[in-house]
């Protein structure tokens, strides 16, 4: 008897589930239109929490075999003792509690797409059978020996930087190359602009569909939630999204309902007119953590610069406070400034800051305000 678990299907008329207008993201999403309609194997690289698998299902939806199954298998939540077993199947009697044949994911997958999420964690003899398929295009189940076609496109992804594990020796290279026809890096959350108010709304209208309710966002919460570094990105906005609505369905979630950590860059938008005075002992930590390029640092000094009038000390919440945050604020705050002063022309304002143009460019990037900003 052979055990065929129905695998997850999409349907074409599903909605767009890349939700964002800023530039990474419409970088991002033409990338996915071009790729989909190929049968290229794809690698989507980014940090945890960014919605790596949803870029795996939009590749499916938007790919000639969107009618067909798309299977996904977490290549880390699953022992390696079990994971050849998950991936290629298994015979009847191929093992101690073998009682029956079972189907794995490649055959789950037929023609349509297989998605091996963190390929990363997968073991190296692991590593050498997926090899196989992908050259080859063909496998065996556990304990069989006949020859099975794989069909399937695959498309994987990793939070990790692979060409640093292959230097530690825990990433075959051959693989990564077979893995590396078709890369795409989906954009930290911090690096998408207003995208952030568009999901966190996308997060409460989905939430409201399932009975939640509904909240109203106080004075300084949009711009805490645009200040905010999302270290846990799509995710973690899901997650504060839902507890919000939890604990205030119905009525106002204020900038003191957030966690501690996001009320810094509230806190500067409720009183724009407050002044910051910012250390040098401060800002080098800022610029290790925040990037490790000479480009940055010279943006972090230019922002000292445009800070060194007499200012009121601030005063450190009794809660704490996040640093970079409120420094991103500042920054973003004095280029939104000087794109102002200069009619959105890039040349100049970078002379206003004190910027190379290149640097002003990126960090028009990262927060997403380039909407109207011209060479």
């Amino acid at each position: 008897m052979l055990d065929d678990r129905a695998p997850h299907l999409l349907t074409a008329d599903s909605p767009d589930l890349l939700l964002g207008e800023s530039p990474p993201m419409r970088t991002l999403r033409e990338q996915v239109r071009r790729v989909a309609q190929t049968d290229s194997t794809v690698l989507v690289l980014g940090e945890s929490g960014t919605g790596k698998e949803l870029v795996a299902r939009t590749v499916h939806l938007q790919s000639p075999r969107a009618a067909r199954p798309f299977v996904a298998v977490n290549c880390g939540a699953i022992p390696g003792e079990l994971m050849e077993s998950e991936l290629f199947g298994h015979e009847r009697g191929a093992f101690t509690g073998a009682l029956n044949a079972r189907k794995g994911r490649f055959e789950l997958a037929g023609r349509g797409t297989l998605f091996l999420d963190e390929i990363a964690e997968m073991s190296p003899p692991l590593q050498v059978k997926i090899l196989r398929v992908l050259q080859e295009k063909c496998f065996e189940r556990v304990g069989g020996s006949e020859v099975l076609s794989a069909q399937s496109r695959i498309v994987a992804a990793t939070h990790r930087d692979l060409e640093q594990q292959i230097g530690l020796g825990r990433f075959r290279e051959d693989l990564y190359y077979r893995l590396n026809v078709f890369p795409v890096q989906v954009p930290p959350l911090r690096q998408r602009g207003e995208d952030i108010l568009l999901l966190a709304e996308h997060a409460l209208q989905r939430l409201e569909a399932q009975g939640l309710g509904r909240v109203r966002f106080g004075d300084g919460v949009q711009q805490a939630l645009l200040s905010y570094r999302w270290p846990g990105n799509v995710r973690e906005l899901q997650n504060l999204m839902e507890r919000l609505l939890i604990l205030h369905a119905g009525s106002i979630v204020r900038l003191a309902d957030l966690p501690p950590k996001l009320r810094a860059g509230g806190d500067l938008a409720r009183d724009p007119g407050r002044d910051l005075s910012v250390t040098e002992a401060a800002l080098p930590e800022l610029a290790t953590n925040t990037a490790a390029e000479d480009d940055e640092q010279e943006g972090l000094q230019a922002l000292m610069q445009a800070m060194t009038e007499p200012v009121l000390q601030p005063v450190l919440p009794e809660e704490g406070m996040d640093l970079r945050a409120y420094l991103e604020q500042i920054e973003r705050s004095l280029i939104e400034q000087a794109l102002q002063r200069s009619r959105h022309v890039i040349a100049h304002a970078a002379q206003h800051l004190g910027l190379r143009r290149t640097t002003l460019v990126e960090k028009i990037r990262k927060y997403g305000l380039g909407a109207e900003a011209r060479e």
